[in-house]
């Protein structure tokens, strides 16, 4: 019983770090993108072929 209550412990340790990270990445703009939308027109749309 003590080893699931060590292993409860450590998964929650885990995931708050993870927590941490992701929000951490977010306040510091690692997720903001400012090159794609600027360019997406310049992509070339996929010619969809249909079946006769």
């Amino acid at each position: 019983m003590g080893v699931l209550i060590i292993l409860i412990i450590v998964s929650v340790v885990v995931a708050g770090g993870f927590l941490f990270a992701f929000l951490w990445s977010v306040k510091t703009g690692q997720m903001d993108d400012d090159y794609t939308p600027s360019v997406r027109m310049l992509f070339d749309d996929e010619i969809k072929e249909s079946k006769k």
